[in-house]
């Protein structure tokens, strides 16, 4: 059966003088119930292209290549890289780049682009992503992943629970925040699991949640261009206590009014007061008055 006990991954990192390093986030997920959970959680066919990012010794890997995937998988760390290559570089599904996953702070790698989209779908399949995402990328790697074309179907994670409430978050709470309002608007949040640190080795400091984003098609999105909405909701939040009247200085006054009232907002709410609902339509009545 696929995946990987805590006996076998310790036995391959002796076997090649390797030790889990902080600094990658490497946390191995040892419940292999909870890693069959995440991968039944995608909905995965096989004509479906996955994306793993953080893959380690390949314990997650070697469960999706048994669904018949094809397995793009991202991996930073020189040790695993050649644990992988030794262990699946002669699956016909499985692909690997190495390196980060992420090109700068916020931006997928095109490295990651590009084996992805050399690897297309095939009829009836999809874009997907199904990782232990390491706690240090998971916010702006789901981020990019909301945004970029052609879409991901789904993107299904184990990921710091904190991370997680702030994307679930609600206005007026502490964790509200623009990917609070981002995810909410170009995505359906189902969390799947709490789980405890016991489940991993090495056992991180804080609990982990598990739970799927289901992009929603762009008819539901509600906003016309969806990068533009998370720039402009990113910048009204870089002071959220201050009112958002400030978004629009340089402004018109009467110009700078009409944008509230058109969105039915007050200018002198405080960014983490709006729903993402109110964020889209100031979004709107801003972009509309730009645009006259």
């Amino acid at each position: 059966m696929p995946g990987q006990t805590l006996t076998e991954i310790r036995r391959l990192l002796t076997e090649a003088g390797l030790a889990p390093q902080h600094r990658f986030g490497q946390n191995f997920l040892i419940d292999l119930n909870l890693m069959r959970k995440l991968a039944a959680a995608a909905d995965l066919c096989p004509a479906d292209t996955v994306l793993e990012v953080g893959p380690g010794t390949g314990s997650l890997t070697e469960i999706l290549l048994d669904c018949g995937v094809r397995v793009v998988a991202v991996e930073i760390d020189r040790g695993f890289q050649a644990i992988l290559r030794t262990r699946l570089a002669g699956h016909p599904h499985f692909t690997l780049v190495q390196g980060d996953a992420l090109g700068g702070k916020h931006n997928v790698n095109p490295l990651v682009l590009k084996a992805l989209y050399a690897q297309p779908p095939r009829l009836g399949g999809a874009y997907k992503l199904v990782a232990n995402l390491p706690y240090q990328i998971a916010t702006p790697l789901l981020m990019d992943l909301l945004l970029i074309e052609p879409g991901f179907a789904r993107l299904t994670c184990t990921i710091q629970r904190e991370v997680g409430e702030r994307l679930a978050a609600a206005p007026r709470t502490g964790s509200y925040g623009p990917v609070s309002v981002v995810t909410q608007t170009l995505a359906d949040l189902t969390p799947l699991a709490i789980v405890r640190r016991t489940a991993f080795w090495p056992r991180p400091d804080v609990e982990s949640i598990m739970l799927t984003l289901a992009p929603r098609p762009p008819e539901r999105v509600e906003v016309s261009d969806v990068r533009g909405f998370a720039a402009f909701v990113q910048r009204g939040f870089q002071q959220r206590r201050k009112m958002l009247r400030r978004l629009l200085r340089g402004w018109e006054e009467a110009a700078a009014l009409l944008a509230f009232q058109r969105a039915g907002v007050s200018s002198d709410a405080r960014p983490e007061e709006l729903s993402p609902a109110a964020w889209r339509a100031l979004y709107e009545a801003v972009t509309r008055l730009r645009s006259r």
